[in-house]
């Protein structure tokens, strides 16, 4: 089964200069992957060079997104830009995922616009999987999927409830576990514990039919106690943006102590497997690329100061969660909940009446083409 990939390649710190060799990168290590390069064609052109383009195809985009451009001038002012076009080859079925370092902002409300949500699904959540301490079947580190971070900085009981369930969906796609377990973000284990959003998070999640371990703290998150960790946007942009800041941090140490003296450089260079071996655990790159869950498409968002290690790293998040059928999976999670989700809105509805007024949209079918495909993920 081949994976169409489509690229942003102008999208980032660095644009085509890091997306365009990582893409080349990708290409050469995954057999069944098609990558649809979008962006200013003479751009991509020359970061390619006289590269082999096998399974490559350059599709031209005149506008660029900027890191800095606010998300009305994405949305409405650049209609033809590299990160909208992308999309849309997701929205119309030639491709099976997006994938962009570009504006997080911009990514979120073109992606919301061009694919729409989910039925049940408010507001899409980025999802990232942390390193943790537990090791998987084959030796490799686990992770923990931890969302929202940092797409939706308010939210209700009712959108944690969401969370967990794309969550679940992601964990069970990319690490294939059948029945996740799913912890609450909170400052304490016990059910007294947190303000009142969490607790009634709580209430629902115990009710919701998934593998609710309860609540759990900071550590928990890179001891893995549980597979997915839910939280508001806010709360989890803070916790990623720690924990790399630790990583980098306890790095920098250890060059510092090995190169204090002349015996500690020695000492280093004795130590050299073991060190290479430890900076390659601690490397956040080789976790690079968040999904954005919730979406009628699949949308992976790479660090906008990524290397082409790291982005490299996200089109193999792409390419897995396609491969694994990550949207069929969401939908089938979703659809036991539904109706507790529609009564959570309901009783939204009721506290405020002139929202219960307003008429409800119309989610949009997800697209027959992708649907076919997402329909065996083991295929």
């Amino acid at each position: 089964m081949t994976i169409r990939l489509a690229v942003d390649c102008m999208g980032g710190d660095h644009g085509p200069s890091v997306t365009v060799p990582a893409a080349l990168a990708f290409a050469a290590h995954e057999s069944r992957a098609r990558l649809l390069l979008v962006g200013r064609q003479d751009a991509i052109e020359e970061a390619l060079g006289s590269a082999a383009r096998d399974r490559i195809e350059i599709v031209h985009a005149e506008e660029v997104v900027a890191m800095d451009d606010p998300v009305s001038v994405a949305l409405r002012g650049k209609r033809r830009s590299s990160m909208r076009i992308a999309l849309e080859l997701v929205r119309d079925g030639r491709a099976d995922a997006c994938v962009s370092a570009g504006n997080t902002g911009a990514l979120m409300a073109i992606s919301r616009f061009v694919l729409k949500t989910l039925d049940g699904i408010d507001r899409p959540a980025i999802a990232y999987g942390l390193p943790n301490s537990r090791r998987r079947p084959d030796g490799s580190d686990g992770v923990t999927t931890t969302l929202d971070l940092g797409a939706n900085v308010d939210c209700t009981p009712e959108h944690l409830l969401q969370f967990a369930i794309l969550g679940t969906a992601l964990a069970s796609a990319i690490e294939g576990k059948e029945r996740p377990t799913v912890g609450l973000l909170n400052i304490g284990e016990e059910v007294i514990k947190g303000n009142e959003v969490v607790k009634q998070a709580a209430e629902l999640l115990r009710s919701s039919g998934l593998n609710f371990h309860g609540n759990v703290e900071g550590d928990d998150l890179f001891r893995g106690t549980t597979d997915v960790v839910v939280c508001d946007g806010f709360v989890g942009n803070a916790v990623l943006k720690a924990s790399e800041g630790l990583a980098q941090m306890l790095g920098s140490f250890i060059r510092e102590e090995f190169t204090r003296d002349p015996l500690s450089k020695l000492l280093a260079f004795v130590s050299m497997p073991v060190l290479r071996r430890f900076r390659r655990r601690v490397d956040h790159r080789r976790h690079n690329g968040a999904a954005l869950l919730g979406l009628r498409g699949i949308v992976i968002k790479s660090h906008g100061s990524a290397d082409a290690y790291a982005f490299e790293h996200a089109l193999r998040r792409g390419f897995e969660a396609a491969h694994n059928g990550l949207l069929q999976r969401t939908v089938a999670a979703m659809a036991p909940l539904l109706p507790q989700l529609a009564a959570a809105r309901g009783n939204d509805a009721a506290a405020e009446p002139e929202a219960a007024a307003a008429p409800a949209p119309v989610p949009a079918p997800i697209p027959a083409p992708i649907a076919a495909r997402t329909a065996t993920p083991t295929d």
